[in-house]
């Protein structure tokens, strides 16, 4: 027995209902994974005491709520809450903007190191390690961004699925 297109469409909204949205779960703990090794990279660095200042622990905080958040949305979307796609999407374009702090300020910032008995200027953070952390933090936002969208279409299916079964009853 071959079921028509519109029939396994059917099946698979049905199926919706009963089963969790594991890819934007499993894309946020990608995002969150990025974004550790964003700071792992960033404040492993030794380049004197340049990075203690209050924006270091701005930033801190800030990425202890931008895993917190993430987490608790990666168990939202798992069961279609719109609210919490709407919330990734907004982690992700936070992701985005944090390129252009921290990151930056250090790559165009120099330091004095002693190298052989002499002072000499060095950049806070060299070209390698920028770009490194600008792909953390763009694989970061890119992981938030794709499971928010996920999150928000199956969401919405979902609910126009589910108001059409009411609508049948």
């Amino acid at each position: 027995m071959t079921l028509s297109l519109n029939e396994q469409k059917a099946i698979q909204m049905d199926r919706m209902r009963y089963t969790k949205n594991t890819f934007s779960s499993r894309m946020v703990y990608l995002a969150i994974l990025f974004d550790v090794l964003y700071f792992v990279n960033i404040y492993e660095s030794d380049v004197g005491n340049w990075y203690y200042t209050w924006l270091i622990g701005i930033s801190i905080v800030y990425n202890l709520v931008f895993m917190l958040i993430s987490f608790l949305a990666s168990e939202g979307v798992k069961n279609y809450k719109l609210g919490y796609g709407i919330a990734l999407l907004v982690l992700g374009a936070g992701q985005i903007v944090r390129i252009f702090i921290l990151p930056l300020m250090a790559h165009s910032a120099m330091t004095k190191r002693v190298i052989e008995k002499q002072a000499v200027e060095v950049p806070v953070m060299e070209a390698g390690q920028f770009i490194l952390v600008i792909v953390y933090l763009c694989l970061s936002a890119a992981c938030s961004i794709v499971a928010g969208i996920v999150a928000v279409q199956r969401s919405h299916k979902l609910a126009a699925y589910n108001a059409s079964l009411i609508g049948k009853a």
